[in-house]
Formats: C-alpha cells, structure tokens, sequence
C-alpha cells in the first residue's frame, strides 16, 4: 500500500561511529517530537541507519517546522511503495502526468541500498521511458526542467520531486554549553551558530538588552535556554561573568566581536581571556556588519 511521508536526511551524523551516531540520532528524534508537541502537529517517526521517515496529518505545517530544526540537512515529502519496478513507475507516472509536456525535459535519479534484481541504471532507464510514453517529454540528465527522485531501500522505494533545505550542522543537546554575553541582537546571532554546532547556551544580557528578543529567537528554532540579566557597572565584570560560567557549567563563553570593530574588539577578546579560564569563542569574528545584519535578518533576530 502507498502512502504519504516526510524523509529526513542528515549530514555527518552518518559519519560517527555506531554509538555516538545512535546517541545523535535519539537526541534529534527527541528535539523534533518536542518541536510538533510544541506546535501541537501530532506525528509518527520510524528509522533506520541514515534517515529517519516521519508521518503526519499535516504536511504543510510540518515542513515549515522541520527548516527549523538543527541537525536535519534536507527533506522531501515523498510517497512510499514497493520496491517493484511496475509500482515505482506508477507512482513515477502519477507525479509526473500534470507537470511534464513534450516542450519539458527531465530526469530520473535513482539511488539503491540493499540487494535487488536491478541495478540503479535499470530502474532509471525502465521508468524513464514509460514516462516518455506517457509524456513525451525528453531526458536530460545535465539541465533537466523537472527531477525525480527514487530511493530504494530494501523492500520500500521512496519517489519525490524535490529536496528541502534544512538547517543542518548537529542535533541541539549534543555538544557542550556555551554562556552567551548578549550586548546587542548580533549576539543572538552568534549563539545561532552555536547552536548550530549541537551547543546549548545560557544567555547573560548587559544593561537592560530585549528578553523579550532573546525568547522570541529561542522559540523559533525550538529551544530552551536561561537568560541571566547583569548591569556592567565597575572592571569586575568579566571576573563575574566567569563565575557566572563556572556556576552553569559552561564549557565556553562566545561573544559577538567583529574585526569591524577594531581596535575594541580584539582588546575587549584579550581582556576576557586574561580573566576567564575557559575558552573565548568569537564565530562572527571574520564577518562585516552588512553580512552580520543580513544573516540576522535570515535568522529571524530583529536587527
């Protein structure tokens, strides 16, 4: 029987080993049950090693949370069958008929695990033609105006028309916990590639910076985080952010220096290291400030 699901893709998860990818794959199975919980979306996920196949009654909403959701690289929204031939070209037809005309071009890419009675090649070929017999629409394998996507694994197939980019980088939850100085919403910013990277953060705010931002920013991309206020009032600022670090556990602290702000910014990185015994983490160091306000914009943080 066919039916309708979202295929999951991850990048270097697949490159762990069996225990650390196992791990990964349990804490981002985790962060997207919260995040449909949270949306109240309900779902089903079903794995296997290197993708994750998710079912739910809301196609649409769903795509929009899972672009937000750290550690998945793309998507699709695909229809699962048989791994015979005659099924998969069914389906092939199916997705095809309203969309190709003999004026279009196309391609069929086809990708294999397991053992089967065909190659990659056979199956490209075979349903190939029976869309130019059903379209007359022609092959290009270099520029086509349309692509279809077969998986096949083991005894299923999944077809599809198209790849959805997600956010990439690691699952949230699995790499260490980064205490963020937020001075300004390009702060945020530099958290975002943190968290990126798997790290939890715990937000310090300076002189009064908008919560109610930092909130909004944790809640659109499905995360939780404390958020410690402090005033900087006297030079023994740093030496209380470090405390603030040691008591939460932080391995690190990242702020948002940029070389745009020379000389400040290199003599505000040395002064933390010369207080703080962890590590001094600058990710946005190397951008301009037209780059930052525009990945801030593409991150939904108020610029």
């Amino acid at each position: 029987m066919n039916s309708e699901v979202i295929l999951l893709r991850y990048g270097e998860l697949s490159l762990k080993s069996t225990y650390v990818r196992t791990y990964f794959e349990t804490i981002l199975i985790r962060n997207i049950k919260k995040a449909f919980l949270t949306e109240n979306v309900p779902i089903d996920i079903q794995t296997e090693r290197g993708r994750i196949y998710l079912t739910t009654t809301d196609l649409s909403k769903g795509t929009s949370i899972l672009t937000r959701i750290f550690g998945i690289v793309s998507f699709s929204r695909a229809i699962r069958t048989t791994s015979d031939i005659q099924d998969m070209s069914s389906i092939a037809n199916h997705l095809t008929k309203n969309t190709l005309r003999p004026s279009k071009s196309f391609a069929v890419r086809v990708t294999r695990v397991g053992t089967h009675p065909f190659s990659s090649q056979d199956v490209a070929r075979h349903i190939g033609q029976d869309i130019v017999n059903a379209t007359h629409a022609r092959v290009d394998l270099n520029t086509p105006d349309f692509e279809l996507f077969i998986e096949i694994r083991g005894k299923n197939s999944f077809v599809f028309t198209e790849k959805i980019k997600g956010v990439g980088g690691l699952p949230l939850g699995t790499q260490g916990r980064i205490l963020i100085l937020v001075t300004q919403p390009s702060s945020v910013l530099a958290a975002w590639y943190l968290m990126r990277r798997g790290c939890n953060c715990v937000f310090v705010t300076v002189n009064g910076t908008d919560e109610k931002m930092i909130r909004s920013f944790l809640t659109h991309w499905y995360a939780d985080a404390e958020i410690i206020p402090m005033t900087q009032t006297n030079e023994e600022f740093y030496h209380q952010l470090s405390e603030i670090a040691s008591e939460k556990k932080c391995d690190a602290i990242a702020t948002d220096h940029t070389l745009d702000k020379l000389p400040d910014a290199l003599s505000d990185i040395v002064l933390l290291k010369e207080t703080c015994a962890i590590p001094i983490l600058s990710p946005l160091i190397s951008m301009g400030q037209e780059e930052v306000e525009r990945h801030c914009i593409n991150r939904g943080i108020p610029t």
